[in-house]
């Protein structure tokens, strides 16, 4: 007797699950990130390479353009907020990327467990991706778990001929 799974038994442990796939879309985030910080700077710069700033150093008072004197402060205000907002894009693309993965995943045992002619329902967790698609899946296979009825409970080759064409095979 089948006992309905509770939420828990479907709560993903492992959330790296297709190394490459998510690796490339962590990178791809981080790079977004990168090279907005990247603009940023240089548009601070170029904005401000056109205005004049005095300012007084140990006694001495100097001219130079403002980007000058942003420069290196606006570096390393980048450098800290590329490496704290990194971190927490890193472990959101990791969440993100997890609930695309994860059902890819299983869409793959699935249909390998179909071509081993084992006709089984697709579980997904509800937040993951791809619902749609394990919708049609099971529909799929309850219409084909009937059609095997049908033909168990056929009387005669007529009728599971029948049924057989019914399959549209190529």
């Amino acid at each position: 007797m089948n006992q309905p799974k509770s939420p828990r038994q479907y709560q993903r442990r492992n959330f790296y699950i297709d190394k490459k796939f998510q690796t490339k879309f962590i990178i791809q985030f981080w790079l977004v990130l990168a090279l907005g910080s990247l603009f940023t700077v240089a548009a601070v710069y170029f904005l401000a390479s056109n205005t004049t700033t005095i300012g007084i150093m140990a006694g001495r008072i100097s001219v130079h353009t403002t980007a000058e004197y942003l420069l290196p402060l606006m570096l390393q205000t980048v450098a800290i907020e590329l490496i704290v907002v990194s971190f927490f894009t890193i472990v959101m693309t990791l969440f993100i990327s997890h609930k695309i993965s994860g059902p890819l995943y299983r869409l793959k045992m699935t249909l390998k467990d179909l071509g081993n002619g084992k006709l089984k329902q697709m579980n997904l967790r509800q937040q993951d991706q791809l619902q749609e698609v394990a919708v049609s899946y099971n529909e799929a296979i309850e219409k084909l778990n009937d059609k095997i009825k049908k033909i168990q409970s056929s009387s005669s080759i007529e009728e599971v001929k029948k049924i057989l064409d019914s399959f549209k095979l190529l």
